[in-house]
């Protein structure tokens, strides 16, 4: 089936300009000619240096840290700049939603976050939206366009099972993802244990403020000595979460510890937590920049540029995009 629009263009924000270099060149097109400038004064301007006038517009931007304030404001400029100048289709590619943990309210007289920057997108202009492993599949919910979410979890699937091991568990670092990691241990054909935390409300005790709270205990659900463990998660931010898993693993006699990740948020002290966390090894993706300094030995980043250059053709060319996720498994993770 051919395409509706004659030509594609692929504009960059400044979340992941890397990435999106590497999806033109996976495309064999030129990444689009854009200026942003942020002023003196704190306010963002955006200009397409070129026509896309009834073009078919991609507009690739990661909401990543450092300022992500500034990271989605570029995303809405740039999607209602496309829309000003008569694109044809334009299509956000968010390779990581922020907020997404903000997806409903669980405490009185709270946002639901990951819902108004939903609206936002899609009043700035984007009439479609292709995005990786939300922290929330309801988020998709949010939409009220067309909403495309992949997986990068094959990428590290490959990578593990390529390694040949055996007497390999997977651990989930919570109940909340363990159903994305029982699928995760069935495609590398190992068992699954899951870390679990729980408050102790008989140990309640009051603080300075006069208000109750309760110690946390985490306790290990299945059998892992002796065993290579692998944790997976879909974000790391802090690190905190995946540290007191680790501590908790070589309490209960794991031999070896890896972990991955889709993706690398590394907020505040992050990296030289895990560094010195005693992981053997941290496998990530690139939907979000990495500086140098954010490298080490030990970090191995998959690159998700392939599998968004094969989907934003296919989206082009009006493909069905739900062909690459029987092909390949990518709905094991849904």
């Amino acid at each position: 089936m051919g395409s509706r629009f004659d030509e594609m263009r692929i504009f960059s924000g400044n979340g992941n300009h890397a990435l999106s270099e590497l999806i033109c060149d996976r495309l064999n097109v030129p990444l689009g000619d854009a200026t942003i400038v942020k002023f003196s004064n704190e306010n963002i301007f955006a200009k397409l240096n070129e026509s896309v006038r009834e073009k078919d517009v991609f507009v690739v931007q990661s909401l990543s840290t450092p300022n992500l304030s500034d990271r989605i404001m570029e995303l809405l400029i740039l999607l209602d700049a496309c829309r000003r100048a008569s694109a044809g289709r334009v299509t956000a590619v968010i390779p990581y939603y922020a907020y997404g943990r903000t997806d409903k309210k669980d405490q009185p007289r709270v946002p639901i976050t990951a819902r108004l920057l939903a609206d936002m997108i899609q009043a700035a202009g984007a009439q479609q939206v292709l995005t990786i492993d939300l922290h929330a599949g309801q988020i998709q919910g949010f939409f009220n366009i067309p909403m495309d979410e992949l997986t990068a979890m094959h990428l590290l699937v490959r990578y593990w099972s390529e390694k040949g091991w055996d007497n390999v568990i997977v651990v989930s670092p919570d109940v909340g993802f363990a159903k994305r990691g029982r699928n995760f241990a069935e495609a590398i054909g190992a068992p699954l244990a899951i870390a679990e935390k729980r408050r102790v409300q008989h140990l309640a005790s009051r603080d300075n403020n006069g208000n109750y709270s309760s110690p946390e205990i985490m306790n290990l659900i299945g059998d892992v000595v002796g065993k290579r463990c692998i944790i997976v998660d879909d974000e790391i931010a802090t690190g905190g979460s995946i540290l007191e898993v680790v501590d908790l693993l070589n309490r209960e006699g794991a031999s070896e510890i890896y972990a991955c990740c889709v993706h690398p948020v590394f907020a505040a002290n992050a990296v030289q937590r895990l560094r010195q966390s005693g992981l053997r090894e941290l496998v990530t993706t690139d939907t979000l920049p990495l500086t140098p300094e954010q490298r080490w030995p030990g970090l191995t980043v998959l690159s998700v540029s392939t599998m968004l250059a094969e989907v934003i053709q296919r989206i082009h060319s009006g493909v069905s995009v739900d062909t690459i996720f029987s092909q390949r498994h990518y709905s094991a993770f849904g």
